[in-house]
């Protein structure tokens, strides 16, 4: 079910979900002079990170990679943005987003054991 549509877009706004978690995070956290840099740098470098490093040929993407990654790797990178999303909002106070994000993190990635056997076939 994981390379379902339904599934693929519902990856999709987790993965919008934790930019902008990041970006909250940053602009609640950072020092008031770093609140606006934050905002802005930490969406984009987990942005980069998300999109440099993937698995070649993963039917969940579209098969290229700037960064070949083994799929057991990718899928910890996955696991460390997109559960840290969930940790950065609730670090940021906003804890009651933070624990709708990790319900529905866990639920996607229970349904999704398809592609993640994949990426740790490849």
């Amino acid at each position: 079910m994981g390379f379902s549509p339904v599934s693929l877009g519902v990856r999709f706004l987790l993965e919008l979900s934790a930019l902008a978690a990041f970006g909250y995070w940053g602009y609640k956290t950072a020092p008031g002079g770093m609140r606006v840099v934050a905002l802005i740098a930490l969406p984009i470098l987990t942005a980069v990170l998300w999109t440099v490093f993937a698995t070649p040929g993963d039917p969940s993407r579209n098969g290229g990679t700037v960064v070949a990654t083994p799929g057991a790797l990718r899928f910890l990178l996955e696991l460390a943005i997109l559960f840290g999303a969930a940790y950065a909002l609730y670090n940021a106070g906003a804890k009651t987003p933070a624990t709708i994000l990790l319900v529905v993190l866990v639920i996607y990635h229970l349904t999704a054991l398809d592609r993640v056997f994949w990426l740790f076939r490849h």
